[in-house]
């Protein structure tokens, strides 16, 4: 029996999954796929993707659970796999695409605070990271370390007949002969991190040094939560069709992150 696993949402820690169970809203995190691919015991594995990225080191956790995964993998990108959810989509034994959907590769970005010398070490853990995800394309196209480089230097956008060319992926899904020829996006879904650490610190709760509870969440965020789903429909309503990367500002460097 095939088993299908979701790769919907941004990709996010597993520390962070309960607060967008709370908002009821998609996401992907380590734990959800490797609980996932323990239960599949090996059976063959459909992965469908759409996704417009996220953590970096996340995105690494489940792209070498799918590549160590002892069935057959199958990935399908069924309407956008970018950034760090382009890296994902590699790891199948097969990988596909929906006619009507996209792939993007790009540099990873973070937001960092500090002095010069802080500014010259995020600089250089930014070309390493490149240099990590490069790997992964590496394997799957076959195509020079450099060419990926520069491709992921221009944020690359390509349409399903593209990602073919470039080996990205294997075939286009429902082409009765595909044939290849010679050779995160959306505004971010991921919540802002001054929320997350407001829910994590108690910022968010005026006079309680404790910090917030499960219980303040539901007494006190209940009209919050309206606000921000209404906030993120209205970007996502306004999204333009090629949009860029707009990156969120991250208070130190803990967290690498592939997002649009």
């Amino acid at each position: 029996m095939t088993v299908k696993i979701d790769v919907k949402g941004p990709i996010i820690s597993n520390d962070e999954a309960w607060i967008y169970e709370w908002f009821d809203m998609d996401f992907t995190s380590p734990k959800t796929v490797i609980d996932q691919l323990a239960n599949a015991n090996g059976e063959d594995v459909i992965v469908s993707i759409n996704s417009p990225g996220g953590y970096v080191d996340d995105g690494s956790e489940i792209y070498t659970a799918l590549k160590a995964y002892p069935g057959h993998v199958e990935t399908q990108i069924v309407g956008l796999a970018a950034s760090a959810a382009s890296f994902i989509a590699t790891a199948g034994d097969k990988v596909v695409i929906a006619p009507t959907a996209k792939f993007m590769i790009h540099n990873a970005s973070m937001g960092n605070l500090g002095d010069h010398r802080s500014m010259e070490k995020a600089s250089q853990m930014l070309k390493t990271t490149d240099r990590t995800i490069v790997n992964a394309y590496v394997l799957k196209t076959g195509k020079d370390e450099q060419e990926l480089l520069d491709m992921m230097a221009e944020e690359t956008w390509m349409r399903p007949q593209e990602a073919l060319e470039h080996n990205f992926v294997d075939e286009i899904m429902f082409m009765d002969n595909p044939i290849k020829l010679t050779a995160s996006s959306a505004a971010s879904a991921m919540i802002p991190q001054k929320i997350i650490d407001g829910f994590r610190n108690g910022m968010m709760n005026k006079g309680k040094p404790e910090g917030v509870t499960k219980e303040d969440l539901k007494a006190s965020l209940a009209e919050f939560k309206n606000e921000i789903l209404n906030e993120l429909q209205l970007n996502k309503t306004n999204e333009p069709k090629e949009p860029t990367l707009k990156p969120a500002n991250k208070r130190d460097l803990s967290k690498l992150f592939l997002s649009l």
